[in-house]
C-alpha cells in the first residue's frame, strides 16, 4: 500500500472503546492462519500469539475520531495483514509517538531482527491490547506512553505530549500520531535511547534513525502511514 491513499486529519480527541464481537473472517480461516503462524514461528521463534485489538467500528465525527474494537488473537491479525487484507470489516487503528527532539528531528526505530516487521522504520507504536483498556475505553494515549517506553526506554516525564491528534488513515490502518517532544537535541537522545536499547536483553528496536527530512529515511522501509505523516509534517522535502 502506498502513502498516497492516506488521508491526513487533524482531531482533538480520539475516543475508541471496546466492543467485544465474534470476527468471523478469523473463524473461517482457521485453518490458514494456523498454518501461517507455524511458518512464521519456524522463522522468529520469539513470536507470540497474544491478544490485540482491531477496529470493527470508527469514524470522524467533527474535530473527535471514534471507534470501537474487538479482541482477537495476534496470529490472526498478522495472516489478515499478510494475505493482504482480505476482510475489509476490521481495521488496525493504532497509536504511534512521533517522537521529535529538543532541535526539531523525528527520530524513529528500526525493529530488530526477531520481531514480525524486522527491519521496518516505525515510531513507538503497537496494536492495542487489554493493557491499553481503562473501563471499557480503549486508551490510545496511554497506549503511545508505553510503546515509547518499552521500546526507547523513556519515561512519561520526559517527554512532552502536544494537545490533539494527526490521523494517517488508510484503506486498512489508521495510524494515531501524537507529537512527543523530548527535552534533550537528536544526538543525546539517539544516545540515551541506544544505551538503553544495550542493557536490554532482546530490545524491539536495533536501532534509531534521526529524521530531518524525507531523504533521512527510505520509503520502501517505513510504513504507508507513517510516511504519509512524515510527508505532511515535513512537506515532501
Amino acid at each position: 500500500m502506498s502513502w498516497r491513499n492516506a488521508t491526513i486529519a487533524k482531531v482533538r480527541a480520539v475516543e475508541c472503546t471496546f466492543e467485544p464481537r465474534d470476527w468471523p473472517w478469523a473463524a473461517q480461516e482457521a485453518t490458514r492462519i494456523a498454518a501461517h503462524w507455524r511458518a512464521r514461528v519456524a522463522e522468529r521463534p520469539q513470536l507470540f500469539d497474544g491478544r490485540v485489538f482491531l477496529q470493527h467500528r470508527g469514524a470522524l465525527e467533527g474535530d473527535v475520531f471514534r471507534g470501537a474494537y474487538l479482541e482477537t488473537r495476534y496470529s490472526s491479525f498478522l495472516a489478515w495483514r499478510d494475505f493482504g487484507f482480505p476482510d475489509k470489516s476490521v481495521r488496525n487503528c493504532y497509536a504511534a509517538a512521533a517522537l521529535m527532539s529538543s532541535d526539531g528531528a523525528f527520530l524513529l526505530g528500526e525493529m530488530n531482527s526477531h520481531t514480525a516487521t524486522a527491519g521496518r522504520i516505525y515510531f513507538a507504536a503497537g496494536t492495542p491490547d487489554r493493557e491499553d483498556l481503562v473501563d471499557g475505553r480503549v486508551d490510545l494515549e496511554g497506549s503511545v506512553l508505553r510503546e515509547l517506553g518499552e521500546e526507547t526506554g523513556l519515561a512519561a516525564d520526559e517527554v512532552d505530549l502536544t494537545a490533539g491528534w494527526t490521523l494517517a488513515i488508510g484503506p486498512h490502518d489508521i495510524a494515531c500520531l501524537k507529537l512527543a517532544r523530548a527535552r534533550v537535541d537528536a544526538a543525546a537522545l539517539q544516545m540515551q535511547i541506544h544505551a538503553f536499547l544495550a542493557r536490554d536483553p532482546q530490545p524491539e528496536l536495533a536501532r534509531t534513525h534521526v529524521v530531518r527530512r524525507l531523504s533521512d529515511v527510505e520509503e520502501a522501509r517505513v510504513p504507508a502511514m507513517t510516511y504519509a505523516y512524515l510527508r505532511h509534517v515535513l512537506g515532501g522535502k
